[in-house]
């Protein structure tokens, strides 16, 4: 990581409460510490999932998840 990402990191942080900082602390943790999946363990998933059921997830992201509620926040 270069230490441009480095600092602008800090920066964000120094403008977090304690408990905040807490926060980014654990999940920077947890992300360094979460076990990795090599890729070639996945490339026997591909494919494996039919293209019917695939344009069904994509209609279901489009028409329920492609859409903000102005009122809802």
């Amino acid at each position: 990581m270069s230490q441009t990402v480095k600092n602008k990191i800090i920066d964000q942080v120094d403008l977090l409460s304690d408990s905040q900082q807490r926060q980014v602390l654990n999940f920077a943790q947890r992300l360094a510490t979460a076990p990795g999946v090599p890729s070639q363990d996945l490339l026997r998933f591909a494919g494996s999932i039919d293209a019917a059921d695939l344009k069904a997830m994509l209609q279901a992201v489009q028409d329920g998840c492609e859409r903000v509620d102005r009122n809802a926040w």
